[in-house]
């Protein structure tokens, strides 16, 4: 049984093309022309950032005292979901080529987490001045002295 030599050049050529058609393969998709992002993507993708953006604003102008208990625990719940926003922009600004969606997220980010350790630190011992996380009893109230009797 005699086989004839096998030409690897021509069956290489023939992977090399065959590959090339393929949608999504590297060679047949440059890395930096591939096809552009769907509207509605890059809209979710805006939707996230700008969300973020808000309820970062909103922790700037926090309207409640934020001192110590309960509207202490809402105050670091609204920066933890900023900052939950903040991530899910950055992550749709990313995959969907989006920069500035991107950038911004990742400043609400960073904002998020300051206004939280702003609060956090000095209730943990990492500052000057140490802060309590709940609130102190409020004073007893005075019993009124009786009145005398007619």
């Amino acid at each position: 049984m005699t086989e004839q030599p096998r030409n690897w050049d021509k069956e290489l050529a023939d992977i090399d093309r065959a590959m090339a058609k393929q949608p999504g393969s590297p060679a047949g998709i440059p890395v930096a022309g591939g096809p552009p992002p769907r509207r509605r993507f890059v809209a979710l993708a805006w939707f996230w950032a700008v969300l973020a953006i808000v309820l970062a604003v909103a922790l700037l102008v926090w309207p409640y005292d934020k001192s110590c208990g309960l509207r202490l625990i809402f105050f670091l719940g609204a920066a933890l979901l900023a900052g939950l926003m903040g991530v899910l922009g950055a992550f749709a600004g990313w995959s969907h080529r989006q920069g500035l969606a991107l950038v911004l997220s990742l400043l609400v980010i960073l904002w998020a987490g300051l206004m939280a350790a702003r609060e956090i630190l000095p209730r943990a011992g990492y500052a000057k001045a140490a802060r309590e996380w709940t609130c102190p009893p409020p004073p007893p109230v005075p019993n009124p002295a009786p009145s005398p009797a007619q």
